[in-house]
C-alpha cells in the first residue's frame, strides 16, 4: 500500500487557520483608512473622490494582514519558529519577507500510517516503529517515485511486487 506524501488541502482549510486577530485587524484597518479619508474630505468636498481611490490600499493593507497572520499559524504548523517568520513577513520591506516564507517553509509532517506518530515530511521510515514511508528500490534500496518504472540509480525494474508492499524492516 504506497503512502501518499503530499497533504492535499482545500483554499478554504488554509483561510480557516488565520487567526481572528488578525481578520479584526484587517478589517479594523480596512475600514479605518477610507473613514479617515471621509473626515478629512468633510473639510473639503474637493477630496471627496478620494475616499473611494483609498479602498484599493486599504484593500492591500488588510490582505498583507491576513498573510501575517497565516503566516505565523502555517510557521508553527510545519514546526518552523513562529515567532522569527512572523517578524520577518512583518520587517522585511516590500512584502519580500512574505515571499520568502512562501519559497523557504519546510513541507508539513504528516502521520505514520501503522502508529500514527507525526514524522518529518522528509523521513523514509518512522522513527518509533521502522515503517517505510516511502517506495524503495528493491534492489539498491535508495527512494524512488511512485510514478517510476525503472531505478534511477541502478535500473532495476520498479513493477515487481516487492515495491508494491511496503513493510516494516
Amino acid at each position: 500500500m504506497p503512502v501518499r506524501n503530499d497533504v492535499s488541502t482545500r483554499f478554504i482549510d488554509e483561510v480557516r487557520i488565520i487567526p481572528r486577530v488578525a481578520w479584526l485587524i484587517a478589517i479594523l484597518l480596512f475600514l479605518a483608512l477610507p473613514a479617515f479619508m471621509a473626515f478629512v474630505a468633510d473639510r473639503d468636498p474637493a477630496r471627496l473622490p478620494m475616499t473611494f481611490i483609498v479602498l484599493i490600499p486599504a484593500s492591500l493593507l488588510a490582505c498583507v494582514v491576513l498573510l501575517i497572520g497565516y503566516i505565523n499559524t502555517d510557521a508553527g504548523r510545519r514546526g518552523m519558529n513562529r515567532v522569527l517568520w512572523t517578524l520577518i513577513a512583518i520587517f522585511v520591506p516590500n512584502a519580500l519577507g512574505i515571499v520568502l516564507y512562501f519559497v523557504l517553509r519546510k513541507p508539513r509532517p504528516r502521520r505514520c500510517p501503522q502508529c500514527g506518530e507525526v514524522v518529518d515530511a522528509a523521513y523514509g521510515f518512522c522513527p518509533t516503529c521502522r515503517y517505510r514511508l516511502s517506495p524503495a528500490c528493491p534492489q539498491c534500496q535508495r527512494g524512488v517515485s511512485l510514478n517510476d518504472r525503472y531505478c534511477p540509480y541502478c535500473g532495476a525494474d520498479l513493477r515487481t511486487p516487492a515495491l508494491q508492499v511496503p513493510t516494516t524492516v
